[in-house]
């Protein structure tokens, strides 16, 4: 009785938020400046289209549509400032059923799980900047995430750099672009007491294009300990390492590309009387398929750990990402369903993960989206169900 007074709840939850919604009317920051639709950019948000990718690596610049009307340069050659400046929100609500026997709370109204404040353009010419700030996330202030500073076509040429904070799988799947609740848990679980995984960090990204032959190489040079706050000393790492990544992705065609990902980095691990040094390497392949009304991606991660604890050596954790979006209209599509699955597999099973995730999205307007989700958590046993709104305005 109790499991289906809850989904009752939750489902009139939904219900009257749809009835709210339809009166909403909202623009983000880049459709605002440019007077132009989300779809420019977006399928359903915040995945982007290729173009919407392309703008973004531009430094979310539409050079045809620039004009100096949009700026202020004071008679100043040296001088290229936004006459607005550009801000967004997004803002993401969720109710959540979990059939999870280890809690005994399976109902969760998370309104709000999150509230971001979002803002990027020009800085100068092809210099551009782009942040946002977690006002909350599960109930916290989370803070400065993404933040950095783009130097586009460098030399005039197909090289760009990004320094700041990003995540390190950007270059791979971007988590912050997924339609579905559920994460890419491959990127996210760092083993032992390593701080390492490859979501965000502090340094720097090298891009450079080959267009003749549609190859892309990604360069990074990261810190490797995430975005905490700074120590006792004021310095931001922990150690005296630096990690690096590569990624090479070619495409075939207009409908497929293949890449492969390598990364490797040391730390100094000082945590519970363990003193050890661990030697941190993430390899494998990837791939995507994109034929209009389905997108197929995929990924393999091979991650190894010299000595991530004590007595625990040369540990090896397999991961694989499989994602599936069915588009019937293709990018013209309100309706969305998206397929979603995760594994994790460690030589220490208490980081073992296995997911199945099945979505379904509806674009009520161009910057609001409603989504219904089932999880089948094969490692626990349990089901999760999610209904909820994401909006940006």
């Amino acid at each position: 009785m109790r499991s289906k007074l809850s989904t009752l709840l939750i489902v009139s939850f939904v219900l009257s938020m749809f009835a709210f919604l339809s009166e909403a009317q909202a623009i983000p920051a880049f459709a605002r400046k440019y007077k132009i639709s989300c779809t420019t950019c977006h399928t359903a948000m915040p995945k982007l289209k290729a173009y919407g990718d392309e703008i973004a690596g531009n430094g979310f610049i539409i050079p045809e549509d620039e004009s100096k009307r949009d700026y202020v340069t004071a008679g100043d050659d040296l001088l290229l400032l936004n006459r607005n400046f550009p801000i967004a929100a997004r803002l993401d609500l969720r109710a959540v059923h979990n059939s999870d026997e280890n809690t005994d709370i399976d109902t969760d109204l998370q309104t709000p799980w999150g509230l971001k404040l979002l803002s990027g353009g020009a800085i100068y010419k092809n210099i551009s900047y782009y942040f946002y700030f977690y006002a909350s996330e599960r109930g916290e202030v989370a803070g400065i995430e993404d933040a950095y500073i783009h130097f586009n076509n460098i030399f005039g040429k197909e090289l760009d750099i990004m320094a700041g904070q990003f995540q390190t799988s950007d270059p791979l799947m971007k988590r912050e672009l997924r339609l579905t609740v559920e994460d890419y848990q491959a990127y996210k679980t760092p083993i032992g007491y390593s701080n390492t995984d490859l979501t965000y960090d502090r340094g720097l990204m090298f891009v450079y294009g080959l267009t003749k032959t549609s190859t892309d190489i990604i360069a990074m040079v990261v810190n490797g300990n995430g975005i905490g706050e700074a120590g006792g000393n004021k310095i931001f790492d922990d150690d005296k390492y630096k990690n690096l990544g590569l990624r090479i992705n070619q495409g075939i065609g207009d409908k497929v590309s293949i890449g492969g990902f390598a990364y490797y980095g040391k730390e100094d691990i000082r945590q519970n009387q363990y003193n050890g040094e661990n030697e941190v390497t993430y390899l494998g392949p990837d791939v995507n398929v994109n034929l209009g009304t389905v997108e197929f991606t995929g990924q393999y991660l091979l991650r190894t750990d010299s000595e991530p604890m004590a007595n625990m050596e040369d540990v090896e954790t397999n991961g694989i990402i499989a994602e599936v979006i069915y588009a019937p209209q293709k990018d013209k599509s309100r309706f969305y369903f998206i397929g979603l699955y995760n594994n994790v597999d460690c030589d220490l099973d208490a980081y073992d993960y296995e997911t199945a995730t099945l979505s379904a999205t509806y674009l009520l307007a161009r910057n609001i989206r409603l989504l219904a989700e089932a999880t089948r958590d094969m490692h626990n046993e349990s089901n999760r169900l999610v209904l909820g709104v994401v909006s940006a305005f």
